[in-house]
């Protein structure tokens, strides 16, 4: 199903990533050298409750997912890159964290991600990867717009990734989001421009860049949701919700400061 959001929807979307933008940046002022991953899940699930807004994932069981997610926010650690399952672990200093946020509010979803490195250990590697996934977001918002075609975006995103030397998996990618998470249209992180769905005023657009260092290849983690990548290499994930408008594009997950 593709959505298009009336005017009214739309300034509700916008306070839905206004939300979800606030939540991820006080997560990550809150992440340091121990902090666990399960105490990062109930900040975001206190966060969620006192805004009056629901979780998108706590009740999520898509078909790749083994049963309920169970928990209100994605983290994702070093070769984790997508739908990392919170767990007893605490952070290390250098660690690459991903965490991914959908939550719904008044009834219009916001999705986002951010990659950042955990304390005062800087690996080039993890730099270059995390810098890598925000140019090829900003990239495709960047080729968004009226009459624009979903491949121009994947082609935006997937030329930035190509040419900072990686490789690009397209099991997942962006898709549209409205009264629910995931709906059509499905964006690649890479395509070819001129091709796919012509964006409509009122259109919501999660992309969502993420790479893997030396590797295209996924593995499902034993916890049966967690997607690691297949060497143990280390991985990054950004992603914005974007609104097409009659003049451009408004990104909704943009934090304040």
């Amino acid at each position: 199903m593709i959505e298009i959001l009336s005017p009214t929807d739309l300034l509700r979307a916008k306070d839905t990533g206004a939300l979800v933008a606030g939540i991820l940046q006080t997560l990550k002022s809150r992440c340091v050298v121990g902090t666990n991953l399960l105490d990062i899940d109930r900040w975001a699930q206190s966060m969620i409750i006192e805004a009056g807004a629901q979780s998108c994932y706590v009740d999520y069981e898509p078909s790749f997912g083994r049963g309920p997610f169970g928990h209100y926010i994605c983290t994702s650690v070093n070769d984790a890159v997508l739908h990392g399952l919170p767990h007893d672990y605490s952070l290390a200093n250098g660690d690459l964290l991903s965490l991914d946020l959908a939550v719904s509010l008044g009834g219009v979803v916001a999705d986002s991600a951010i990659s950042f490195i955990v304390g005062d250990v800087q690996p080039p590697e993890s730099v270059a990867l995390i810098d890598a996934t925000q140019r090829a977001l900003s990239a495709g918002i960047a080729a968004a717009g009226p009459d624009v075609r979903i491949g121009d975006i994947s082609h935006a995103i997937g030329s930035v990734l190509n040419a900072a030397g990686y490789s690009v998996n397209t099991e997942f990618g962006g898709h549209g989001v409205g009264s629910t998470m995931h709906q059509d249209p499905h964006v690649s992180n890479t395509g070819r421009p001129g091709r796919g769905y012509r964006l409509r005023p009122g259109l919501l657009l999660a992309l969502e860049p993420w790479v893997m260092a030396d590797t295209a290849a996924l593995v499902t983690d034993k916890d049966g949701w967690t997607l690691r990548s297949v060497t143990g290499c280390r991985t990054a994930h950004s992603e914005h919700t974007i609104a097409i408008t009659n003049d451009g594009v408004e990104v909704l997950t943009l934090p304040t400061s």
